[in-house]
């Protein structure tokens, strides 16, 4: 089985996603003193005593509450419930018991998980305050008192959630999985292209922009190989992003882009591709990662024989550093050509981490160098010796000549374009790296 699973419920406001952060050690969920920030469930690996385990912060539980978002947010804590192996329920000792506490806690006591009562917001040190004893009416365990902003009781929690843990003999390490983020604007199916990936409502879908705003980690097997599916916020322009929350869901996203191995650019086949689809894209590519660009909605755009074609020069035409990509055209509401995307992203994870074999980059080089002159300046012409692989993810070349000044960038597009012509490097950007080298030597 994989690691032990903690899941982390209770009202809005109660502070999860304060203590969340404080056990992973970094700031992962969007904190805000505002009800209702986190919606999906958030995960993240932690370790606790030596043994290790995943964490999923949850929304706020409204059991009440007929709002589509506040309904789906429900689901998604019932999802987390079902597979966590203990639960942290938390509640705000400031406010006392709720009616909805007592909902929440009934609902916990029917899916027979070890529950760990945890009462938040005891900021204040020495004996606990009166109010505390009251959530022992709840009928679950004693109830702990903690405060997730200073960090205080975090440690007897852990403690006593380590000892609902299955043997560790039973438990084993995950292999290494490829990291997948979807990024895109807002509204783009980034959640539904995950949900039909997954056959599950993993994550919330509405037709409001903006409806996700962590970075969600998304664990999925097919066909023998493991992949972790980022989903994330759709990035607006900057001059639109005036809201901290969105701001806070912004740097998740590019931080989703920066530990991924794949990033799917998702565009909105009936929007057509715009100027921040080229930003965003661009970031991938500044990053290093290998690229997949999805054309989605493609069921809802008016076509003929030539549409597809006439769209994939238009991404190309407007991601003119992104000609390496393969586009992929799909509908993530009807499924049409989504398992067309495990193949393609394979692929491309392959590519981004090739390496190639320092004798054939040469035979490479030589050919080239013989096909077009180098260029020259002043009487001094570039003299390129000698051409290795420094690193992968992205593939980095070293190329040594005589003069790095000589060495102009579109002489060095032409030798990146006769390695694609040579080895593919399909979906990955090239990095080059120049050094002078005297030629006596």
């Amino acid at each position: 089985m994989a690691k032990p699973i903690i899941a982390i419920v209770g009202r809005p406001n109660v502070g999860k996603s304060t203590l969340f952060n404080k056990i992973a050690g970094k700031r992962i969920s969007i904190v805000e003193d505002t009800p209702g920030i986190t919606r999906d469930r958030v995960y993240a690996d932690a370790e606790w005593c030596g043994r290790e385990f995943t964490m999923i912060d949850t929304g706020g539980i409204e059991p009440y509450s007929k709002d589509i978002i506040l309904s789906q947010m429900r689901r998604q804590a019932n999802l987390a419930i079902e597979m966590a192996d203990v639960i942290i329920f938390m509640v705000n000792v400031k406010d006392g018991m709720t009616a909805a506490d007592q909902e929440v806690a009934t609902m916990l006591q029917k899916s027979n998980k070890p529950i760990v009562l945890v009462c938040n917001k005891v900021d204040a040190p020495g004996e606990p305050p009166m109010e505390l004893y009251e959530f022992y009416n709840l009928g679950l365990d004693e109830p702990m008192a903690v405060s997730s902003v200073h960090g205080r009781g975090v440690g007897d929690v852990l403690d006593k959630c380590v000892e609902y843990f299955p043997p560790e003999s039973e438990c084993e390490e995950e292999d290494d999985t490829i990291k997948v983020a979807v990024v895109g604007k807002p509204n783009a199916g980034k959640s539904s292209l995950i949900n039909r990936l997954l056959g599950e409502d993993r994550v919330i879908v509405s037709d409001i922009a903006g409806t996700t705003r962590d970075a969600i980690d998304t664990h999925l097997e097919k066909n023998g190989k493991k992949y972790t599916f980022i989903d994330t916020a759709g990035m607006r322009k900057k001059n639109k992003v005036d809201d901290i929350v969105e701001r806070y869901s912004v740097i998740r996203s590019l931080n989703a882009v920066e530990r991924c191995d794949v990033c799917v650019v998702m565009i909105d086949g009936v929007e057509g591709i715009s100027e921040q689809d080229a930003k965003i894209a661009g970031y991938a590519h500044e990053q290093g990662k290998g690229t997949v660009i999805v054309v989605n909605k493609w069921d809802a755009v008016e076509k003929d024989d030539k549409t597809m074609e006439a769209m994939r020069t238009k991404v190309y035409e407007t991601l003119g550093f992104m000609q390496y990509a393969p586009v992929v055209f799909i509908s993530a509401l009807t499924g049409q050509r989504v398992e067309n995307l495990f193949a393609n992203i394979d692929y491309v994870a392959d590519q981004n981490a090739m390496r190639l074999q320092t004798g054939a980059l040469n035979d490479v080089l030589t050919d080239a160098v013989a096909r077009v002159q180098p260029p020259s300046d002043k009487g001094k012409r570039l003299k390129l010796f000698y051409i290795t692989q420094a690193s992968t993810k992205p593939p980095t070349f070293v190329i040594f000549v005589n003069d790095a000044e000589l060495a102009h960038f579109s002489y060095i597009r032409y030798i990146e374009n006769q390695i694609r012509s040579a080895f593919g490097l399909t979906g990955t950007p090239v990095r080059f790296i120049i050094r002078e080298r005297k030629s006596d030597k």
